[in-house]
């Protein structure tokens, strides 16, 4: 599942800047809430605002910004509710696409999916981990056929990425005993296409997450 799978195809220009600020949004350069400034944008990459406004509508339709007719664009933000009803869709959505996806899955894939379970339990800090969990999960659904799904399950990863960071820096990575576990056992049955137990397995894993978030009230931003 491509990172862009949730936007139209951009010219090249507008690639660029579009790449440059979903990195900065996904890593946490960029919080949410912040103002995305277009002129700013048109210098650093010596660009005119077309490729730039290109470059937003992007982001919005990946669910990265909010764009706003005459006032401008901001990294989106969404309160713990919003963050919370989310994750109760995704314990619904994911398992059928993870489903639909370990029917088709080539043994190659499922190779690279045993590598990055092996390196999330190595990695020793969040910036580590985060884009480690968010490839193995995105990469296990690629192979569902079901596009309109994929380009769903990757926006509500975008909208909540800075929740899952502000949970693992919190909470999470003292929990990584827990999450490791799960990944293991996610992978045995992905190998195995045992398409039910891997359905009830990432049903689990994502409730417990969204548990915890409640029971923590993780916000974006860090606050309590």
């Amino acid at each position: 599942m491509t990172e862009n799978a949730a936007s139209q195809p951009l010219a090249p220009t507008a690639r660029r800047i579009a790449d440059a600020l979903r990195h900065d949004i996904l890593s946490g350069v960029l919080v949410p809430g912040t103002r995305i400034r277009q002129e700013d944008y048109s210098t650093h990459f010596g660009a005119s605002r077309i490729p730039v406004r290109e470059a937003l509508k992007a982001l919005q339709s990946e669910g990265l910004l909010v764009l706003q007719a005459n006032r401008g664009a901001w990294v989106a933000h969404m309160n713990q509710a919003q963050c919370l009803e989310i994750y109760k869709i995704r314990e619904r959505i994911e398992p059928l696409a993870l489903s639909e996806s370990t029917q088709r899955m080539p043994s190659a894939t499922m190779d690279v999916l045993e590598e990055l379970v092996d390196r999330m339990e190595q990695a020793e800090t969040v910036d580590a981990f985060i884009p480690l969990d968010r490839e193995f999960h995105l990469r296990s659904y690629e192979h569902s056929s079901l596009p309109e799904l994929n380009a769903m399950i990757l926006r509500y990863w975008n909208t909540t990425q800075q929740y899952r960071r502000t949970y693992m820096n919190e909470v999470g990575f003292s929990l990584r005993t827990i999450v490791d576990s799960e990944h293991r056992l996610l992978m045995d049955a992905i190998r195995r296409r045992d398409s039910y137990n891997a359905e009830c397995l990432l049903q689990v894993h994502i409730r417990r997450t969204r548990l915890e978030f409640e029971k923590n009230k993780v916000v974006a931003t860090g606050e309590r």
